[in-house]
């Protein structure tokens, strides 16, 4: 864990609250390693979702239109 750490005051729903408490004592980790943890995670995800967009912008784009239409032609709909 980084060395400097910053506190924050976060409100959460009185279930995950404790189902983070039960967590943190079943695995031996303190409840601010748990929630970094997942905050990481939340973000790490987040990096590969914009990855991928910008992967993909330059594909063309589909209107909705001509998908239903489509849908419609192939007898599907």
């Amino acid at each position: 864990m980084a060395t400097s750490q910053k506190r924050a005051t976060v409100y959460l729903d009185p279930a995950l609250h404790r189902a983070l408490k039960v967590k943190a004592a079943e695995t031996d980790r303190s409840l601010s390693d748990i929630v970094n943890e997942a905050v990481r995670l939340s973000f790490q995800e987040d990096a590969e979702d914009l990855a991928a967009f910008e992967e993909r912008a330059t594909e063309p784009g589909l209107a909705f239109e001509d998908v239903v239409k489509e849908l419609r032609r192939s007898g599907s709909i």
